[in-house]
């Protein structure tokens, strides 16, 4: 049995992993914004041991001591899942600073605040797996979500040295690149079948977690798309509507 924490536990995507690792015989501990959608999540995953909290990680200075009751909570933490994050209004953080500044505590500070108390127990204990979602947004910036795209951008940079740090200590972090999943977040984009389905996602990122994989692509066939989104020339991306419109 392992003692497993999810922020952001009422994503689509997270809880579905929860409930494969329920169906594991894991040990719980779920944090979301709505106390009434963490109940359902928890309903949802049995009969496992599960407790909640529900918590605003907008609110960076409570941030360690969710961190520190979850632990409690758990009686220590073996694998720690960080699934919270929101693309917000491209067009009204282009406009707006207080916007911009949202999407980026959303999606980047909130997360590092977090990491910072659970990587020093994980450090300390010399055991433990860490996986946080970010984006295949954050490979390139794309005049469609660029500001969410940079959050994202900074988190992966965040946990390349963060993995590193914690490799002597025996501690394995996965960035978990998704692309876009059919998900509420993504509620007002046109589908395609590039889309990822939330049960399906959240299978692969609990193996990529388990396996310690550093940096897994979700869905997997993003790892052959990415490097050609990232490696076009400039000149030659302004010019291609699919990758520079919005």
């Amino acid at each position: 049995m392992q003692r497993i924490l999810i922020l952001g536990a009422t994503s689509s995507i997270a809880a579905e992993a929860a409930q494969i690792y329920a169906l594991r015989g894991d040990r719980l501990h779920l944090v979301g914004r709505n106390p009434d959608k963490l109940a359902e999540v928890a309903r949802r995953c049995g009969n496992v041991r599960v407790t909640t909290e529900a918590a605003d990680f907008a609110k960076l200075e409570s941030n360690e001591a969710v961190a520190t009751r979850a632990m409690a909570a758990l009686e220590g933490i073996d694998t720690v899942l960080v699934a919270h994050g929101d693309i917000g209004d491209q067009l009204a953080s282009e406009r707006s600073f207080q916007e911009a500044e949202a999407i980026l505590r959303t999606n980047f500070t909130s997360v590092v605040s977090l990491l910072i108390p659970l990587a020093n127990h994980m450090e300390a204990m010399r055991a433990g797996r860490i996986g946080v979602i970010t984006s295949v947004a954050g490979d390139r910036g794309r005049p469609r979500n660029y500001t969410y795209g940079a959050a994202k951008g900074a988190l992966n940079v965040y946990l390349q040295g963060l993995r590193t740090r914690l490799y002597a200590a025996g501690v394995t972090v996965t960035t978990l690149k998704l692309g876009p999943v059919d998900t509420p977040m993504t509620r007002d984009h046109a589908k395609h079948a590039l889309f990822g389905k939330p049960a399906q996602v959240a299978r692969d990122i609990v193996v990529a977690i388990d396996a310690g994989t550093p940096e897994a692509y979700v869905p997997s066939f993003w790892r052959a798309i990415m490097p050609v989104v990232k490696n076009t020339p400039e000149r030659v991306f302004q010019l291609l509507p699919f990758l520079s419109g919005r």
